[in-house]
C-alpha cells in the first residue's frame, strides 16, 4: 500500500526538512511506504535545492518545480495528477497540519469501506488576527447561503482520499480553481476530524488579508451566481423607484409648481444609481472575466523541472 503525499511549497526552505522528519516519525503506524510529491511553486528562497538534495537522497521523494509562481490551487492540481498511491492526502509544509492525525485519518477509513474521504477542521483560529477569523466565519455563513454545495466551516485542504475520489476531482480540469469547493462538490461520503488550529513551525506564511479576500471571492463566483441575482434583483428595484420617484415628482409640480430647489438630492440619486451601475458593471465583469480565461484554454501550470 502506498499513501502518496503531496505537499505545495513556496518559500518553505525552512519547513521541509521539519515536515520530512515528522512525518517519517509516523509512517510505520500508517502504511509501508509514503510517496512525496513536493510542488515548488516558483519559491525565490533555496526550495528548490533543498527539495533536489532529498529526492537525491530519498528514492520515494519527487518534486515538480513550476516555471514561475502558479498559485497553490495549481501546485494541488499538479500534485494530485502526479500521485500514484492508493491514498492520497494534501499537507501543507509548515506542519499547520499536524501528521499524528494521519494515523487516525487512515484507521477511519480502515474502519469503514463506505468512506471515501476523511477531512479535517479546525475548531479554534488562535493564532490568527481577529480580523482575519471574522471575515473567515462570515466567508463561510455567506458561501453556504448562496451556493448549492456545503462548505464546512473550517475546513482544511489536509484530508486522506481513496484513489476513486482523486480520479473524480482530476476531472474537474476547469482554470479557475477553489479546492476547498470542487472537494465538496464531486460528492462522495466525507468524514471531518476536528483540532485545535497550530501555528506554524517556521517560515512565513505568504497569505495576508488581501489575498484571502481574492480566495473568498473566487470561491463566491466559482460556486454561486447569486451575486448576478443580486444585481438583476437590485436593477428591478432601481427601475421601480425612478417610476415611483417620477410620479411624485410630477405629483408635486402639478400641486406646488415647478421649484428650483431639490439639486441636493438629485446629485444623491444620481450618485446611488450610478454606484450601483458601476458595481453591477464589476460583477458582471468578473463572470466574464472567468469565461474568458477559460476560453483561452491556457495550461493550468507549466512545469520547467522534475525529478527522475
Amino acid at each position: 500500500m502506498i499513501i502518496s503525499v503531496i505537499v505545495p511549497c513556496f518559500n518553505e526552505e525552512e519547513s521541509i526538512p521539519l515536515f520530512f522528519e515528522a512525518m517519517e516519525a509516523v509512517r510505520d503506524q500508517i502504511c509501508d511506504r509514503f510517496e512525496y510529491i513536493f510542488i515548488n511553486d516558483g519559491s525565490t528562497d533555496h526550495t528548490l535545492p533543498i527539495l533536489r538534495k532529498f529526492s537525491n537522497n530519498y528514492t520515494n521523494v519527487h518534486y515538480i518545480s513550476f516555471s514561475r509562481n502558479f498559485g497553490k490551487e495549481a501546485a494541488l492540481y499538479a500534485g494530485l495528477q502526479w500521485a500514484s498511491g492508493d491514498f492520497v492526502t494534501v499537507m501543507d509544509a509548515d506542519l499547520q497540519d499536524p501528521p499524528k492525525l494521519l494515523i487516525e485519518m487512515k484507521a477511519m477509513l480502515d474502519m469503514n469501506p463506505e468512506l471515501d474521504c476523511i477531512g479535517t477542521r479546525r475548531t479554534t483560529r488562535e493564532g490568527e488576527p481577529p480580523i482575519r477569523s471574522f471575515f473567515a466565519n462570515l466567508f463561510y455563513k455567506l458561501i453556504n447561503k448562496i451556493s448549492q454545495v456545503e462548505m464546512v466551516d473550517g475546513a482544511r485542504d489536509f484530508r486522506l482520499m481513496r484513489r476513486q475520489m482523486v480520479e473524480a476531482v482530476l476531472e474537474i480540469s476547469e482554470y479557475n480553481r477553489f479546492s476547498k469547493g470542487i472537494f465538496a462538490w464531486v460528492g462522495f461520503n466525507t468524514e471531518y476530524l476536528e483540532y485545535k488550529n497550530v501555528e506554524r513551525v517556521a517560515g512565513k506564511t505568504s497569505w495576508n488579508f488581501w489575498t484571502l479576500f481574492n480566495y473568498s471571492l473566487e470561491g463566491i463566483v466559482n460556486f454561486s451566481d447569486a451575486p448576478l441575482n443580486i444585481a438583476f434583483l437590485g436593477g428591478i428595484l432601481s427601475w421601480c423607484l425612478a417610476f415611483i420617484l417620477m410620479a411624485v415628482i410630477i405629483a408635486r409640480t402639478l400641486v406646488f409648481g415647478d421649484p428650483t430647489s431639490g439639486w441636493p438630492s438629485l446629485m444623491t440619486i444620481i450618485l446611488l444609481i450610478g454606484g450601483f451601475q458601476l458595481l453591477t458593471i464589476g460583477i458582471l465583469g468578473k463572470y466574464i472575466g472567468k469565461i474568458f480565461m477559460e476560453t483561452k484554454h491556457r495550461p493550468i501550470y507549466i512545469i520547467k523541472e522534475k525529478s527522475k
